[in-house]
């Protein structure tokens, strides 16, 4: 599964909007070039006003001054005009950019979770990356060139019906060339580049997920499936950029063609004209003059489709992540109280594979409750659900009475949070780290979060404490204290109820076993469900959930549950025989 990719209406329409944004600057910059187009128009018409007196024999040394004075300035009045217009349209070229950029990342942010799991993070990466690296070319570059070059093009057009529309009429033998090719190039090189954008974003997500998944292919010894796998992609990957190369090989020698083909008629009708006296030989000759000035914007604009073709089809997968829409109502009802029941719960990744059968559990306000099993049992998925993220295919998940999934996401975060062993440092200072779960948080409470996780003696001793630079660019921190901060946040965040799914995983066992008991103190009278293959967490617990097969297999204290001798003191048994001494 992949995100969705805008259709082409909303594309348009989402073009449309930006231009109404930016016509002003945009009016500007069309107004600048156009200016600069008619002063690349006269020395043509010079050329031709000097050839029609040679022939005559009436140049003097006069019109020749007057001409030449006229060939300079308007060449320096074409150079200073490009340059103002070039500057307009990179300025509005990174201002469209930076908006298109920002409201991308808008769409990233509001993506439900959920979304973003089922897609997998390759499809999000390629677009982040590819799409709007191919993005920042078209906006930059391609369509400022491309509006450019039609506005040559028609002024030049217009500037050749002025002189002779009989002689001009030759160069249209190039237009059912340039139609028909055209034609055929867009109808497929837009499905062919998108194919072309989905494979790159499948590859990259299959050699990610593989790089970060290594340990466990070499584990199952699933190396030789993935490097088919990637092998596949790679292939697919080749196949479809082969296939728009193909377009390309049939489509630019066509046009090309048709550009040497108007020039040669042109030349040889204007000339047949002017030997009959039809036309003036200088008419003749501009006319000719501005064919071969014509063939440049028209190469552009040819030129300049196939990348406006790639920025179409890169736009469309990044508007396509805006139609996303989280169904998380805005408005809700707040919990009469803290209690958290699921009820007759069954959930599913993939249709007709349900990881969860019936799950009923209550979970009372400031209650400890240690939740253990096996691996693939489904206790992270019972995480998932209680903390509000995802939504059960049947049964209901509520928190004081309201359903989870019907609460809008930030009342729900200020009820329940999730932690899990997965920690992410954004770059910026500590400070700024620990502020995302608490813009409005004071020194003292960061200072106290970090002191609450044992965080505070080695941020001290950071070469600016506080204000020191984390993440790929900044100061390097194991995944330990990476997920200290992470904890941190969770103190600052200040919800009722804590899920903390192997939280202290990234430790090593005395110090996760500190940390805990440093958190006890914090997290007096709030509710805290602890997901745990340490069972050590699950003997300090009120009660301890025992999940077998994706269903509650025993529910009670720890003494309970060794006293019964079933699936808990097993697990019991055997943690207390395999775990290291220093534990």
């Amino acid at each position: 599964m992949q995100l969705p990719v805008a259709s082409t209406q909303v594309v348009l329409a989402y073009t449309r909007v930006l231009i109404r944004q930016h016509r002003r600057a945009l009016a500007r910059m069309l107004s600048v070039y156009a200016l600069a187009a008619i002063m690349a128009l006269i020395p043509a018409w010079v050329i031709g006003e000097i050839t029609n007196f040679a022939s005559k024999h009436e140049l003097t040394s006069f019109k020749i001054t007057i001409y030449v004075g006229t060939l300079v300035v308007s060449s320096l009045a074409y150079a200073v005009l490009t340059y103002f217009a070039r500057r307009r349209s990179y300025v509005l070229g990174e201002t469209v950019f930076a908006q298109l950029r920002e409201e991308f990342l808008e769409s990233v942010l509001a993506l439900p979770l959920v979304e973003v799991e089922r897609a997998g993070t390759g499809d999000l990466l390629s677009r982040t990356t590819n799409d709007m690296e191919s993005l920042s070319r078209t906006v930059r570059f391609a369509m400022p060139e491309w509006l450019v070059a039609i506005l040559q093009a028609i002024l030049t057009l217009v500037a050749m019906l002025l002189v002779s529309p009989l002689a001009s009429v030759a160069s249209l033998v190039s237009l059912p060339f340039l139609y028909f090719s055209t034609r055929y190039y867009l109808r497929y090189a837009t499905p062919g580049y998108r194919r072309e954008r989905i494979s790159y974003a499948t590859m990259s997500g299959s050699v990610a997920e593989t790089a970060e998944g290594a340990r466990t292919i070499d584990a199952h010894q699933l190396g030789v499936r993935q490097s088919e796998r990637i092998e596949d992609n790679v292939r697919e990957s080749f196949y479809s950029e082969m296939y728009t190369l193909l377009l390309r090989m049939v489509w630019f020698p066509t046009v090309e063609g048709a550009f040497a083909i108007a020039i040669a008629v042109t030349l040889a009708w204007s000339g047949w004209l002017a030997i009959n006296g039809h036309v003036s030989i200088g008419a003749a000759t501009t006319v000719t003059l501005y064919v071969v000035q014509i063939n440049d914007p028209l190469d552009r604009i040819v030129s300049w489709l196939d990348e406006l073709q790639i920025g179409q089809t890169s736009l469309a997968r990044l508007v396509g992540v805006s139609v996303v829409k989280d169904d998380r109502p805005l408005k809700g009802p707040e919990p009469t109280n803290e209690t958290i029941t699921m009820d007759n719960v069954h959930y599913a990744y993939r249709e007709g594979h349900d990881v969860l059968n019936g799950v009923t559990l209550t979970v009372r306000p400031g209650e400890r409750l240690a939740i253990v099993g096996p691996s693939g049992a489904g206790k992270s998925t019972i995480g998932r659900l209680l903390a509000g993220i995802d939504a059960p295919r049947i049964g209901s998940v509520r928190v004081g009475e309201v359903e989870l999934a019907q609460m809008p996401l930030a009342n729900l975060r200020r009820h329940v949070a999730l932690v899990t062993q997965e920690h992410h440092i954004f770059i910026g200072t500590v400070r700024d780290n620990l502020a995302l779960a608490n813009p409005n948080a004071s020194e003292s409470d960061i200072v106290g979060a970090l002191a609450a996780v044992d965080a505070l003696e080695w941020v001290q001793h950071l070469p600016e404490g506080l204000a020191t630079e984390l993440g790929t660019t900044g100061y390097p921190i194991t995944p330990g204290q990476a997920q200290q901060l992470a904890l941190a946040r969770l103190v600052l965040s200040d919800p009722h109820t804590l899920v903390l799914d192997e939280a202290t995983a990234m430790l090593d066992p005395r110090a996760a076993r500190h940390l805990e008991r440093s958190l006890s103190a914090v997290l007096s009278g709030r509710t805290v469900i602890a997901i745990a293959h340490r069972l050590h967490t699950a003997h300090d617990a009120d009660r301890v959930c025992v999940v077998i097969d994706g269903v509650v297999a025993e529910l009670g204290t720890h003494d309970e549950l060794v006293a019964l001798h079933g699936e808990y003191a097993g697990l019991w048994s055997s943690w207390r025989n395999e775990r290291p001494t220093a534990s």
